[in-house]
């Protein structure tokens, strides 16, 4: 098969130019594509030729990254990043999704820099020729292998795989109740093309034990030090079925779309595991170790489990519900999403495009290398559904799993959108799973109910008629969206509850101490740190060591405003919280800063 890229120096090309990542880096390998799948050798090069002019195209039409100026000051400001990434958690950590018109913009293959992001704490610097992976614990041989060794000594495979956060959708839910997590967008996931060494080798190489030994489990660790726990890397595992399962496909992957991973994405190397959620991939991967119990990991109990709809952040920690098995979550459910129209899209009503259809379009993916076989879309609640086109870019490997999205379309008569409230699609897969009509809410994620996006008449232009249509949320902080709009009418038709003159909130202004952009300015320091929130001053100095997030969170923000970044991650009993620490006001341009 002919070399996708020769002779190719590590950094990531865009329009000709070559940006550097951060890192020293490796000159690459000629590059294959070893798509292993069901196909002739003809239609592999077939395969193999599309695929290469998608991420061609795709870098072509992506701009450079930069160094962006929010990154200052920051442990990732060396890191290089797209600046049209909606960031997620504000400041640091970088937790980001493309915008979702960018990311259909592309289709199948998305580019590196607009692949969604989600990063626990700082960014690991690493150089290719330091780097190690170990594999301990239940083997005869432990090894510790260097890039070069795991790069030149195992043979590699090449596929395309979709990713997607377990948090896909979550600002849905958070506009039902808040949960623990912050606020992902319909856009929290990407498609890439990856290259690596397959996990079962490399286990077989190092003579794993049989599971009459206690070699029942797969542990992997990241590398970065993370807060939560009391310090700790962030680590899961998966069941040794998994790991030696040849129709998983799972590799430890050192490129994407043809280039060394990304700083963001886990350079120098990463886990792959096609099928499931995000959170069970380990970036900047350190240690594999075999194990006979799961990994006691903090980050693989208290994160990625999906717990009964009653059960509270305190019920949680009280009654041990993290720790019961059947609440984990592997494989990734069925789910689809309304890309067209996007959000606030008008669409006129005039003799031109009601003598043409509208062609209403999204994606959809499934886990476990389950096939999305059917997609519909209801233009009148659910009565009635009409059954989408849908295109599938991959084929299945030679196990028949699919580990891609696919794309869905139909036309619609323009009158029939005129005469209805709501576009809802729902998507199943070859094992008949389905989306639920309604959100089922819980503390985490996987939300995956019907996407419903609202049509509304409005008037684009004068003596014009026109149909404007919204999508359920935006992603982050980003007002808009009619759930939005659903919980600002609830939220002001609920009767004012009394409140007492000495109880004070981030919301309410009340008579305290003033204090200038300037004074607060000057605490910035693990001595006295101060943060501004909602207009109100708060000294945070002795609770940085008790922050489960770590005191470099804090730190980062003292001194300034960061009521964005507290908004993005923080529930409503870290809110009530923070009244401990509120010591006054803030003024602005000579008035009292005033939250209504």
């Amino acid at each position: 098969m002919a070399a996708f890229v020769d002779n190719r120096q590590f950094g990531t090309h865009m329009n000709g130019v070559v940006r550097s990542c951060g890192q020293d880096l490796k000159p690459s390998l000629p590059l294959d594509f070893d798509l292993d799948s069901s196909s002739s050798d003809e239609d592999e090069n077939d395969d193999a030729s599309y695929l290469k002019e998608l991420i061609r195209k795709a870098n072509a039409e992506t701009e450079a990254s930069v160094m962006d100026p929010r990154d200052e000051g920051t442990a990732d400001q060396w890191v290089a990043r797209n600046s049209s990434m909606v960031r997620l958690t504000g400041k640091h950590p970088f937790n980001a999704e493309s915008p979702l018109p960018r990311l259909m913009h592309h289709g199948f293959i998305t580019p590196v820099p607009l692949h969604y992001v989600r990063n626990h704490g700082p960014v690991p610097k690493a150089k290719w020729e330091d780097w190690t992976v170990e594999i301990t614990g239940l083997v005869k041989r432990p090894t510790r292998f260097t890039m070069d060794r795991l790069v030149l000594e195992f043979p590699h495979r090449e596929f395309p795989a979709t990713l997607v956060c377990a948090g896909n959708r979550r600002k849905e839910q958070n506009m039902v109740k808040k949960t623990i997590g912050f606020n992902w967008g319909s856009a929290g996931t990407s498609t890439s093309v990856w290259r690596g060494v397959p996990l079962r080798q490399v286990l077989r190489r190092c003579g794993i034990l049989t599971r009459a030994k206690g070699a029942l489990h797969v542990c992997f660790e990241g590398a970065e030090n993370l807060p939560g726990g009391g310090g700790s890397k962030y680590g899961t595992s998966i069941s040794r079925e998994m790991a030696m399962d040849p129709s998983r496909d799972i590799i430890l992957a050192y490129m994407q779309n043809g280039e060394p991973l990304a700083p963001d994405h886990g350079f120098p190397v990463r886990m792959i595991i096609p099928g499931f959620i995000g959170g069970r991939m380990v970036k900047w991967l350190k240690r594999i170790v075999v194990t006979e119990l799961e990994c006691d990991n903090h980050y693989h109990y208290k994160d990625n489990r999906v717990l009964p709809s009653h059960v509270s952040p305190e019920l949680a920690n009280e009654e041990g519900w993290w720790y019961r098995p059947e609440y984990i979550i592997n494989e990734l459910n069925i789910n689809s999403v309304i890309t067209t129209p996007c959000h606030d899209e008008i669409l006129p009503i005039n003799s031109w495009t009601t003598q043409r259809p509208y062609v209403v379009r999204g994606y959809a993916y499934s886990g476990g290398g389950r096939k999305v076989t059917r997609v519909e879309v209801t233009l009148d609640g659910g009565e009635t559904w009409h059954v989408c086109t849908l295109d599938h870019p991959e084929k299945p490997n030679k196990y028949g799993k699919y580990w891609c999205w696919c794309f869905w379309s139909l036309e619609v008569e323009v009158l029939d959108l005129l005469g209805t409230k709501e576009i809802a699609v729902r998507a199943w897969d070859e094992g008949l799973n389905t989306q639920p009509e309604n959100l089922i809410w819980n503390l985490m994620m996987m939300n995956n109910c019907w996407f419903r996006v609202k049509t509304n008449v409005c008037k684009p232009h004068k003596g014009e008629i026109g149909m404007v249509f919204e999508h359920p949320t935006q992603p982050g902080n980003q007002p808009g969206g009619w759930m939005a709009k659903e919980k600002h009418l609830e939220t002001s038709q609920d009767p004012k509850p009394s409140l007492k003159k000495s109880v004070s909130t981030p919301f309410m202004n009340t008579n305290s101490k003033m204090f200038s952009i300037s004074e607060v300015k000057k605490h910035s320091n693990p001595d006295s740190t101060w943060i501004i929130v909602h207009g109100h001053v708060y000294d945070c100095t002795r609770f940085l060591k008790d922050h489960p997030g770590g005191t470099d969170s804090i730190l980062i923000n003292a001194g300034t405003d960061c009521t964005e970044e507290f908004d993005a991650i923080h529930s409503d009993k870290a809110k009530k919280m923070l009244e401990d620490y509120r010591i006054g006001q803030l003024i602005t341009t000579g008035n009292i800063h005033k939250i209504w």
